[in-house]
């Protein structure tokens, strides 16, 4: 199916390009998001009666685009979930979630703006593209932790397997301490014993 694009669209052309799609994919995006019109005389003409009204819009659009993406481009938002020791998420986070994210921290993002091939299942922290507009993209950060401190933690570039082997490396001393601890308790009890036992000797021999 040809259709003329309204807009640039990656990996497939230009505003004003006609270009060959599979029908479902006209139907299901390009059309329905009005990126697109199925390349007939009459939307070809309408195109090209109004290609500089278009081009005006898309380079107004552009602009402010460009100005959001300075500010968002490399920022790191937090999202607190529940997950499993090893790190595995009681579920996930979506582009819903990541557009909410920043714009509880003031910036205007859309889901549909949030480019994620897979909802983010794990925790630690994940690189995910944002189009702002057809010719603007940036790269954002989720930092997915259970915790406000985990998340800190994870953002000073410790692992979820790095914070727990120190979390274990941490409970294993406090048990060594204890028995430690414990041990001198017994040597002591020990040592007492051993000094009182003459002391009744000599009691009873007197």
């Amino acid at each position: 199916m040809q259709v003329i694009l309204l807009e640039r669209v990656a990996k497939l052309g230009q505003m004003g390009d006609v270009v060959d799609v599979k029908p479902g994919f006209a139907r299901n995006f390009l059309l329905p998001q009005g990126k697109a019109l199925s390349a007939s005389e009459a939307n070809i003409a309408s195109f090209e009666a109004r290609k500089a009204q278009l081009e005006a819009n898309n380079l107004e659009t552009k602009k402010e685009a460009e100005a959001l993406a300075e500010k968002l481009d490399g920022q790191q938002f937090v999202v607190i979930r529940s997950a499993s020791d090893a790190g595995a998420l009681y579920g996930s986070v979506t582009p819903r979630d990541a557009a909410e994210a920043a714009t509880e921290a003031g910036f205007t993002v859309d889901k549909k703006q949030v480019a994620l091939v897979a909802p983010i299942k794990e925790l630690g922290l994940h690189s995910v593209a944002v189009r702002l507009h057809p010719e603007v993209e940036v790269e954002i950060k989720m930092n997915v932790a259970r915790s406000e401190e985990e998340a800190e933690l994870q953002a000073s570039g410790k692992s979820i397997q790095e914070l727990a082997a120190e979390e274990e490396a941490a409970a294993e001393f406090e048990i060594a301490e204890l028995f430690d601890d414990i041990g001198s308790a017994a040597s002591e009890d020990e040592e007492l014993i051993a000094e009182e036992a003459p002391a009744e000797e000599d009691e009873a021999k007197a």
